[in-house]
């Protein structure tokens, strides 16, 4: 018996030792993972440095790491030239936006202004037409006996005058001169010597203003029907 106690005595010293290393393994496993979740902790605190992506697959693959690191660098570089063509839009929209506006205000100040031209040339007209009218009124104002016809005649010269100024010419043409549909309006055809599509009489001038035509010339055409045969 007195051999017995020491051996047994030795094996339960060994089941103890083994029960104690796998608390202590126990423990440590315990620690490691309190050590990552004091470190995640970290990680999340606001403000905390947070290691770099490249830095921290540079631990485990130094060449995946460099592609990360180039990544990121292209990435950051991409995000870069975004925002400045970001601002750029913005600065474009807001100059469109802007000519849009003087735009339409300079269409309407050149729409006033063109109003006002309008207005002061119309009454610079009248004002010299107003003149023509007077000698009319002066010319009927004589005796019944007396000879307006040198009167009217100055009247219409200074009509004319006025006329001419104001790059009116009248639109008259000459017997047997050809039609210009453009300036003519024919009112009939009749049978003349004329050839055949040539003006026969003017039965009211018409009026043209810098190259436009204001009013056609009425006039009276020849069908050829009269026309002589020389052959």
């Amino acid at each position: 018996m007195s051999e017995e106690a020491p051996d047994g005595r030795a094996a339960a010293s060994d089941t103890e030792v083994a029960d104690a290393e796998a608390e202590n393994g126990v423990a440590d496993a315990d620690a490691a993972a309190d050590g990552v979740a004091d470190s995640e902790a970290t990680d999340a605190t606001p403000g905390a440095e947070i290691p770099d992506l490249a830095d921290r697959v540079a631990d485990y693959d130094e060449a995946l790491a460099d592609e990360v690191a180039e990544l990121e660098s292209r990435l950051a570089a991409a995000e870069s030239d975004l925002e400045a063509r970001s601002e750029r839009v913005e600065e474009l929209e807001s100059a469109l936006k802007r000519s849009k506006a003087d735009f339409k205000n300079y269409k309407k100040r050149a729409k006033k202004r063109e109003s006002e031209i309008r207005e002061r040339a119309t009454e610079d007209f009248v004002g010299r037409v107003v003149s023509v009218r007077d000698n009319l009124v002066r010319a009927l104002d004589q005796d019944e006996d007396a000879d307006i016809r040198p009167g009217v005649e100055s009247t219409l010269e200074e009509f004319d005058r006025i006329l001419d100024e104001e790059n009116v010419t009248p639109i008259d043409p000459e017997p047997g001169e050809t039609v210009d549909p453009t300036r003519h309006e024919v009112l009939m055809r009749v049978d003349d010597e004329r050839p055949e599509g040539t003006v026969v009489d003017v039965y009211q001038p018409g009026y043209e203003m810098a190259g436009s035509v204001l009013r056609e010339a009425q006039v009276t055409v020849s069908t050829g029907a009269g026309e002589s045969d020389d052959s």
